[in-house]
């Protein structure tokens, strides 16, 4: 049991917090919340009351059943994330939240913070970006899926009239669509096994179609559905000499294609695309901090809505990650609602 507790720091005259509740991975499959010392904020810090977090479901799912290669454990470190994979760990990085304490321009400010899921924490105070006017808190925690979207686009670099397929439908490939949509002159569809993915579809303004409908003799494929028969199905759908960009992460999955048939007579590329540094068209003129904010500068877009699709409160985040790590529901992106925690 977990309840409010607010007392401990005494500066003039006002109560600071001094505890927080955080979700770990304690092992492979075991989710808990633990109550965690809250640090006074020193200068140039800031302490940030979390109103809400987001699940990634892909990332969140490798880590939280224990499949980041050893390979990966240094790469895949959150910024923020506590202990070693494969656990204890605490990761996450999809956290929006009010600044109570810090610089007089951020204090009261609705920001977004690459934080795990925790009500409370400090942290440097140009480690938290403002959200703008005109975006919603819960919708801001999808600013890691659209900085991660403009980095796949940047890869990519589309061009006036193209036909783009992305393959998946989860929160990347949604993302990835929604932003492709505003280019002048593209096609655009969405591919998923799951049919009822036309409804976000729809919602987003792209096409859509199931695997056996997607097109051919596309100009440009992004693979976001996370499945080997995902990234085949791109290398079927890209032209003659065309690039696929392939936008998945399988932590320790092996995949298995078929490069034989026409895959070197086409002469067809496979690029890889992750939003770990910025793509390299862009690395010279733009910093990860350019990125996460023009991300939140798009959310002011409200067909991304569409991406939330359930939410929770945090003390339901255990089984609620164990349920979206086992594959449960069609979720896109689910959020965690910390309005009442400590």
């Amino acid at each position: 049991m977990y309840t409010a507790e607010i007392a401990g720091w005494f500066t003039e005259g006002e109560a600071r917090l001094r505890e927080a509740v955080a979700f770990w991975v304690d092992e492979p499959g075991v989710g808990t919340l633990r109550r965690e010392p809250i640090e006074r904020p020193g200068e140039d810090e800031v302490l940030v009351r979390t109103r809400w977090t987001g699940v990634s479901r892909g990332t969140e799912a490798s880590v939280f059943q224990g499949h980041v290669p050893p390979s990966e454990y240094d790469r895949m470190r959150a910024p923020f994330q506590e202990g070693e994979f494969p656990g204890p760990v605490k990761y996450g990085y999809l956290n929006v939240g009010v600044v109570e304490e810090g610089p007089d321009p951020l204090r009261g400010r609705t920001v977004f913070t690459l934080f795990p899921h925790q009500s409370a924490f400090v942290v440097p105070a140009d480690a938290v970006v403002a959200v703008p006017a005109g975006v919603p808190a819960r919708r801001a925690v999808l600013a890691g899926a659209v900085e991660t979207a403009v980095n796949v686009l940047w890869d990519a670099a589309p061009l006036i009239g193209d036909r783009v397929t992305i393959v998946g439908a989860g929160m990347i490939g949604c993302c990835v669509a929604r932003l492709a949509r505003g280019i002048p002159g593209l096609e655009v569809v969405l591919v998923d096994v799951d049919p009822s993915r036309r409804v976000v579809a729809d919602r987003l303004g792209v096409g859509f179609a199931e695997p056996d409908d997607a097109p051919r003799s596309r100009d440009l494929v992004v693979n976001a559905s996370g499945s080997g028969a995902g990234l085949q199905l791109a290398l079927e759908s890209i032209v003659t000499d065309g690039e696929v960009i392939e936008a998945s992460w399988y932590g320790d999955r092996p995949v298995t294609l078929a490069l034989g048939a026409d895959f070197h007579s086409r002469r067809l590329t496979i690029r890889a695309s992750q939003v770990g540094a910025v793509a390299r068209r862009r690395r010279g003129t733009r910093s990860t901090g350019d990125r996460l904010g023009l991300a939140l500068e798009l959310l002011k877009d409200e067909a991304f809505d569409a991406l939330l699709t359930g939410d929770s409160p945090w003390n339901h985040l255990p089984a609620v990650m164990a349920a979206l790590a086992d594959g449960q529901g069609t979720e896109l992106c689910h959020t965690i609602d910390w309005t009442d925690a400590p």
